[in-house]
């Protein structure tokens, strides 16, 4: 969550990204929406306004974001790709009912500097997430 109100521009600058108005508007959405958008959710919510931006610029701009470390890319598994603004280490919580990415607060999450090294592997990145039913979803259950 963008507590420090960090604009996309400096965001970008700050990760050596050359900003643009597509990439600003891309940035943007994911420090707005804490939802982990999927590229059809942002391209689906940006092009009325920029009716120019393909589906194909928002994927590779997300790919940019991803290896710069601008945003974070979740993988959860192989059919569900999605993208979140907060790039500060936390877990997150995959509800296997309902498909709903939800930022878990408070849980310890390994936290590494640029770059680590683990039994004399090299670390990159870490993600940590748990799956199962949320909240919401056990609730219209019972």
């Amino acid at each position: 969550m963008n507590t420090c109100k960090e604009t996309a521009y400096e965001r970008l600058t700050a990760h050596g990204v050359k900003p643009s108005v597509q990439r600003i508007a891309i940035m943007e959405y994911l420090l707005e929406h804490f939802t982990h958008p999927t590229v059809e959710d942002i391209y689906s919510a940006l092009h009325p306004a920029m009716p120019t931006l393909s589906k194909t610029t928002v994927y590779n701009t997300l790919r940019l974001f991803a290896e710069q470390r601008v945003a974070l890319m979740i993988s959860i598994d192989d059919h569900h790709v999605c993208y979140d603004g907060n790039i500060v280490p936390h877990a997150h919580y995959y509800c296997e009912q309902c498909g709903r990415i939800i930022d878990l607060c408070g849980v310890p999450v390994p936290c590494l500097r640029k770059t680590s090294e683990l039994q004399g592997h090299d670390v990159s990145s870490v993600q940590l997430y748990y799956r199962g039913t949320c909240r919401e979803c056990k609730e219209k259950k019972s």
